[in-house]
């Protein structure tokens, strides 16, 4: 998206001109192939009729999806320096299985299943996601940068 957005040719709009098209493709992907694939099936395509509980579950975490995404895209705007991209990406992609998993044990009620290999597993991943965040490939200051050229 990176790339889509840069080659917008708008400096202040093109990460939201990127995005409508991400949409799009959403929208391609999540609504017209599913509805190829329950009509292929013999499946109900009929999704207005689907029951209440389901489809509303899924129809607000969707949004909070695509509310996250807006998010990161508006993060991205903010950044100083395209060099802090693998920093969120890593705190997004860390962070999201670990609250899922959370989530679900709790939601369920698995809390008295859990073994050692499930706790561990959070940990390293809470772990990564901070050693990515903390050593993130950086730019060396001007100051280290007239240093090293001095040198």
């Amino acid at each position: 998206m990176h790339i889509g957005s840069s080659n917008m040719a708008d400096k202040e709009n093109g990460r939201i001109m990127a995005f409508l098209w991400v949409g799009l493709a959403y929208f391609l992907t999540a609504v017209i192939a599913p509805l190829i694939i329950l009509k292929l099936k013999g499946g109900n395509i009929a999704f207005w009729t689907y029951p209440t509980k389901g489809w509303q579950w899924s129809l607000i975490a969707g949004t909070l999806g695509a509310i996250g995404a807006l998010g990161v895209l508006l993060a991205f705007g903010k950044m100083s320096s395209p060099a802090f991209v693998p920093v969120i990406m890593s705190i997004i992609f860390a962070g999201a299985p670990m609250v899922n998993a959370l989530v679900s044990t709790t939601k369920e009620g698995n809390w008295a299943y859990v073994r050692w290999p499930f706790v561990l597993g959070i940990a390293l991943a809470a772990v990564g996601g901070y050693m990515i965040t903390k050593h993130a490939p950086k730019p060396p200051k001007t100051e280290a940068v007239a240093e090293v050229s001095n040198s």
